[in-house]
């Protein structure tokens, strides 16, 4: 399962650089035809702004991966760990219920758009919108994956459940991508 995991972080690595990079050079492009040519890539500002919806929908799967996104620990932390892990599973199931309503929204949009063509660049709008597919279902394999840990891993959910607010507040099991048994 790890050499799994390693393989889609280098993977989603990658396409998040690759994707930046490309913004960047159609941004960077553009603006120097604009300066000093007074002219421009008609569709270089549409397709970075689909790199940037794609761009940050990809780094949101990334950050529930590494548990990096914003939460309040003040009251989880001072429970004890049966409660931590019930807490842990009731906050995930209403998490699966807002993945559920992406999803859903997203396969509607997706299919709505199928035949919508972008203004400038042509592409068809569901490859815009089909990127909230694609994040509900990783979320949902991150998610259901931690909660295997918590139950089959003793030490998980106090890995899990601890918000931090720098590196250095990380611990060493999370940072070296080990599961604490």
């Amino acid at each position: 399962m790890g050499k799994v995991s390693r393989f889609f972080d280098r993977l989603l690595n990658i396409i998040m650089a690759l994707f930046l990079a490309v913004m960047f050079i159609f941004v960077f492009t553009n603006v120097v035809l604009r300066y000093m040519f007074n002219s421009g890539i008609t569709w270089s500002e549409e397709m970075s702004r689909f790199l940037f919806i794609w761009l940050t929908f990809l780094g949101a799967i990334g950050a529930l991966k590494e548990n990096r996104h914003l939460g309040v620990d003040t009251l989880i932390k001072r429970l004890p760990r049966q409660a931590k892990k019930l807490v842990y599973v009731i906050g995930n199931l209403l998490v699966f219920y807002l993945l559920w309503l992406l999803f859903d929204g997203s396969v509607k949009t997706t299919l709505l758009n199928t035949d919508t063509k972008a203004a400038a660049t042509g592409l068809p709008l569901a490859l815009v919108y089909g990127v909230g597919i694609i994040t509900s279902l990783s979320f949902a394999v991150i998610l259901l994956f931690n909660l295997y840990k918590v139950f089959f891993y003793e030490k998980t959910i106090d890995v899990l459940t601890v918000m931090k607010e720098t590196e250095e507040e990380v611990p060493y099991a999370l940072r070296e991508k080990t599961i604490v048994k």
